[in-house]
C-alpha cells in the first residue's frame, strides 16, 4: 500500500519564515508581548508561532498553533497575536492562521523557555 499524504517527501511540516525580510526581528518581538495565559512564557519562545511569512508589500502571514486543540483561549489567541503585530510600523496587514500540524510538542520550546518553567 502507497502513502496518500499530500506532504511531498522531505517537504519541512513547518514552512519556512521570512528571516531574511526587514521587518521579521519587529514581528517576532511583537509575537513575543502574547502570552498563554497558563503558562508564563511567550507564545514565541514556546514555539507556538510556526511560521512567521511576509511578502513584498509587507503583509504578514502568522501561522501558529496552540498547547492544546482544547486550549481555552484557542478562539481568542490568534486575535491577541494580530493585535500585536498590526502596530508594528510598515505592517500593512496581518493574517494569523491556526494549524494543528504538527502537533505542538515540549521540544519546540526555546532554551530560555525550558529555563523558565524548569525543564533546564
Amino acid at each position: 500500500m502507497t502513502d496518500q499524504s499530500p506532504q511531498l517527501e522531505g517537504a519541512p511540516l513547518i514552512a519556512p519564515s521570512s528571516t531574511d525580510h526587514p521587518l521579521y526581528d519587529q514581528v517576532v518581538e511583537a509575537c513575543r508581548t502574547v502570552y498563554d495565559p497558563e503558562i508564563p512564557v511567550n507564545i514565541y519562545d514556546l514555539g507556538l508561532v510556526y511560521t512567521v511569512e511576509i511578502d513584498d508589500q509587507n503583509d504578514v502571514k502568522v501561522i501558529m498553533t496552540l498547547t492544546a486543540p482544547g486550549c481555552p483561549v484557542a478562539g481568542e489567541m490568534p486575535g491577541w497575536v494580530q493585535e500585536a503585530v498590526e502596530p508594528v510600523a510598515g505592517v500593512k496587514s496581518v493574517d494569523v492562521e491556526l494549524t494543528w500540524s504538527p502537533p505542538w510538542g515540549m521540544d519546540m520550546m526555546s532554551d530560555e523557555a525550558r529555563l523558565e518553567l524548569g525543564f533546564m
